[in-house]
């Protein structure tokens, strides 16, 4: 895919960059987006104090390319990086590009030439997972996976369409100032809440597979494990802030969850039963994994997909039940200062 040219050439896009602790992966996300055929770009790097040498790889590259820019957010808040990126941007358009990723040479001009058509509020590609360990590998291939991911159409769509939510997407920089930019109440799923708010003013988002992203997932289970347990706290929070953002699909996971905890309790007294409570989702990984191992190549790799799909789930799932729970109790605490709610009549 190739973009538009038109007169459109010299027009500022401005790229932003949330990294902390990203050394391993940092030095080839910079150098792909510099590498853009886009060249009109301003690069913003906000970097999240980090301790490592995340920061120093970033400075090397500033000095070798004037179109980087850095920030710095001691705060470990990705939608205060986001926010901060905005404030700074120049361009008219803004492309979010993740620090563990990498993006082909179009990438910039692929997704401006579709926000330039002027039908769309946001535009993003695919986020197919790199692997580099066994575990790595399949955990990529689990998250390709219908039964791993659901309707989460960014994994693994083959023709373009309209959806609810784009990964790292790209947006006109005057429509992200306008809602308010991202929510810094959120440290998870800040990207999904923002693109709800851009739905409910009758924006649209696009999808086109034809433009790719590629991300570096976690590379063993419990680090999966613990990466969902944040998605589903953040799911929550959200669903809190807005509840008609919660579709079908959002529920899946936590109802798994409750059936399987529900499962546990009644093992010690009837085990068979619990069993049978427990067989048909043990029965879906079972037959998701026969379907995803033609997808690897080593037996070291299909191995871990069973694993990976639970920590998916059950994460997601718990980490959903324990945001919620969480956030009616701060609901229900009041504030310092606050006077206690009158006793009821």
């Amino acid at each position: 895919m190739t973009a538009t040219k038109g007169n459109h050439a010299n027009e500022l896009v401005t790229v932003i960059m949330p990294a902390r602790n990203e050394e391993q992966a940092i030095g080839a996300a910079l150098a792909s987006v510099l590498g853009q055929t886009y060249r009109e770009l301003q690069f913003v790097v906000i970097e999240g104090d980090s301790t490592d040498r995340t920061r120093s790889i970033i400075e090397e590259r500033q000095a070798q390319d004037s179109r980087v820019e850095i920030l710095t957010n001691p705060v470990p808040n990705i939608a205060v990086s986001l926010n901060l990126g905005l404030a700074a941007a120049r361009g008219r358009w803004l492309v979010r590009v993740d620090a563990h990723s990498t993006v082909p040479p179009t990438y910039v001009a692929d997704l401006v030439a579709r926000l330039r058509e002027g039908t769309w509020a946001g535009v993003g590609g695919l986020k197919p997972g790199v692997g580099v360990t066994p575990a790595g590998r399949a955990i990529a291939a689990a998250m390709s996976s219908r039964f791993g991911v659901g309707n989460s159409k960014y994994h693994y769509a083959t023709t373009e369409l309209e959806v609810d939510h784009l990964p790292f997407g790209a947006y006109p920089v005057d429509l992200l100032r306008d809602v308010g930019g991202w929510d810094e109440r959120l440290v998870a799923n800040e990207d999904y809440e923002l693109d709800y708010r851009l739905r409910s003013r009758g924006g649209r988002l696009l999808l086109d597979p034809r433009v790719v992203i590629a991300w570096q997932c976690r590379q063993s289970v419990p680090d999966l494990y613990r990466q969902y347990v944040r998605y589903g706290k953040g799911k929550a929070d959200v669903a809190l802030l807005h509840p008609t953002s919660l579709s079908a699909r959002h529920v899946v996971a936590p109802a798994l969850v409750a059936w399987l905890s529900l499962a546990a309790l009644r093992a010690g007294r009837h085990p068979g039963q619990a069993a049978l409570m427990v067989s048909p989702y043990v029965a879906g990984v079972a037959v998701a994994t026969r379907q995803t191992r033609r997808a690897l190549e080593h037996d070291a790799d299909w191995t871990h997909l069973p694993a990976a799909f639970a920590a998916m789930h059950v994460g997601w799932g718990y980490g959903f039940w324990s945001g919620l729970a969480r956030g009616l109790m701060r609901r229900r605490i009041p504030k310092t200062g606050d006077e206690p709610a009158p006793p009821p009549p």
